[in-house]
């Protein structure tokens, strides 16, 4: 396991429904990282916001914006990840993709769909959790609304870091930040989590607050403000192994199946 893990935060505006220009506009906001960072999180839909257009704007595995992941990934020599819509038999997924930098692919579909926004009426529910292991690291990634369901995150000592990309609206900035700190301290891991900013189509403004928080003391070690801009942190395994044989809760978890 690398000691220490560099995260970048990507924390962009989203140009309504346009892969292309948000494309480019993301690779000039990374092109400083290269040589700089180990993982690069970009937002949840990061193509397109959070559209229920999964017809018009469904991707496929082998398309433009997965393939541009891996070009990046390979380029920065670090793991680039987001979420996006991809269209397989047929059937729509708010699909999280982590490109490795050697060009392999790690996917995650999001569990909980957004029933308030209709998002369930456009998208399948991804049926599995995943773990992601990268550079000896194990990484979890959920999905914004996926935040409100603990259970579904539940440590069993499988993950050390918890990844969240979101499109998490200004109206709930609070429960965001403090959902996001309980699911760190809850399970002893850290947490990256991205959301956007700006304003998209429906009316929803974001303000960001994109942030790594602790596993062990609650502390924020970086949270970002309601602008456009990319922040690094790096985080500690040695930090992580003491927290946990310093208070070993998780011990004591309750057992369960997530996936039932």
């Amino acid at each position: 396991m690398k000691e220490n893990l560099n995260i970048s935060l990507v924390q962009s505006d989203i140009i309504w429904q346009q892969p292309d220009e948000n494309l480019k506009r993301y690779e000039e906001k990374i092109a400083s990282l290269k040589g700089r960072t180990d993982l690069v999180i970009l937002p949840e839909m990061f193509t397109t916001g959070f559209s229920m257009d999964a017809a018009d704007l469904a991707e496929r595995m082998d398309g433009k914006s997965v393939q541009w992941l891996q070009e990046q990934a390979s380029k920065l020599n670090a793991a680039t990840c987001a979420s996006l819509i991809i269209e397989e038999a047929g059937r729509y997924f708010n699909r999280f993709v982590f490109a490795h930098p050697n060009g392999g692919l790690d996917t995650y579909d999001k569990r909980h769909l957004f029933a308030m926004a209709g998002e369930h009426e456009h998208y399948q529910a991804g049926q599995e959790r995943q773990v992601i292991d990268y550079q000896g690291w194990r990484i979890l990634p959920q999905i914004c609304y996926d935040l409100r369901f603990p259970v579904y995150s539940r440590n069993d000592l499988d993950y050390d870091l918890l990844v969240y990309v979101a499109n998490w609206p200004d109206q709930r900035a609070y429960d965001w930040r403090t959902l996001l700190r309980a699911r760190a301290i809850e399970n002893q891991a850290y947490v990256a989590a991205v959301n956007r900013v700006g304003d998209d189509a429906n009316g929803h403004h974001y303000q960001g607050n994109s942030c790594v928080i602790d596993p062990a003391w609650r502390h924020v070690l970086v949270e970002m403000n309601h602008t456009e801009g990319v922040c690094r942190q790096n985080i500690s395994a040695e930090h992580l192994k003491k927290a946990r044989q310093k208070l070993p809760f998780l011990k004591d978890r309750d057992s369960f199946d997530i996936n039932e």
